[in-house]
Formats: C-alpha cells, sequence, structure tokens
C-alpha cells in the first residue's frame, strides 16, 4: 500500500488533470483521512453479503469499491467487517451507500468514505456481483483503476500516480 500522508487530492488533480473526479457526496468515517489503492468493486443493493466476502479476503493494499445503489434505509460496512477488512490488508472502502459503528470505524487504520450513517444492519441474501464496471457520483469506476481520496475529495485514474 502506498503511504497515506501524502495523499493530497487537490495537488493531484493540478498535476493530472485527466483524473476523473467523483461528485462530492461523500463524508470521510474511516481512521485514515487519506488512503489510495486499486479498485476492486461490488454491485449490491441493501445486502452486505459481498462485501462480507470480499474484506475476508486478502486485499494487498486495494480499495473495495462498493456500488450499494446509494440507500439510505440501511448500513452496509460496520465495525466487524471493517475490523477484518484491516486485519486482511485493505487500505479503505468508498460504500456508495450507507455505514454504522461510526466511532468505531473513526478509530481504525482504513479510509472509509461513505454517504452517511445509518444504524439499521443490511440483509444477507448472498445477492451481488464483485469485479464489474459500477457507476456512481458521476464517474465509472473499474477493477484495476487508481483511487486516491482524502477529505477534499475522491478521484479515479487509469494508473497509479506519483505522490509528493
Amino acid at each position: 500500500m502506498t503511504t497515506t500522508t501524502h495523499i493530497v487530492t487537490p495537488d493531484l488533480c493540478d498535476a493530472h488533470p485527466e483524473v476523473a473526479v467523483l461528485e462530492p457526496l461523500f463524508a470521510n468515517f474511516g481512521g485514515l483521512e487519506a488512503f489510495c489503492g486499486t479498485i476492486r468493486t461490488i454491485k449490491c443493493f441493501e445486502d452486505n453479503s459481498m462485501v462480507k466476502q470480499a474484506v475476508a479476503e486478502p486485499g494487498n493494499g486495494a480499495v473495495l469499491v462498493v456500488d450499494a445503489g446509494g440507500s439510505p434505509r440501511c448500513a452496509m460496512l460496520g465495525d466487524m467487517l471493517a475490523e477484518q477488512a484491516v486485519a486482511n490488508g485493505w487500505a479503505g472502502v468508498v460504500m456508495y451507500g450507507c455505514v454504522r459503528d461510526v466511532d468505531i470505524l473513526a478509530t481504525l487504520p482504513l479510509g472509509v468514505q461513505a454517504l452517511g450513517s445509518h444504524p439499521r444492519k443490511s440483509e444477507k441474501r448472498g445477492e451481488g456481483q464483485r469485479d464489474i464496471d459500477v457507476t456512481f457520483a458521476g464517474v465509472t469506476l473499474q477493477p484495476g483503476q487508481w483511487l486516491y481520496a482524502d477529505n477534499n475529495g475522491i478521484i479515479v485514474t487509469e494508473h497509479e500516480l506519483p505522490l509528493s
């Protein structure tokens, strides 16, 4: 995983105007204010079974991007799955949906950006898709692209960018 202390998305945008910038919908809930890594994706709706499956696998410094349909009706990531993501080497999670256990998420060495928080857990039906292109916040995110996130926003590139 690339060190997170030197990620400044405005500087990256200035140096690389070709980057895609997600619409400013997300709030930072994780213990890392800045994070980056290659993208791995999940598309699911109000069912976090695939999220649970993914964080149980080696993350190798990747960022899990979850298209949860923007649902405001339940959380798709909580403290237990976030702790598992940390243990398995994930750099972060970008959730186009909600998270919960936010006080604990803020203490973990994991980047977590989401639309909001919700106390209710999701269903577990085993539904969803992995490693597909997902589109939200005005950007199509593809497995293998690079994602950079900080308190200024989230950007996506085709390749790893040099950090100062």
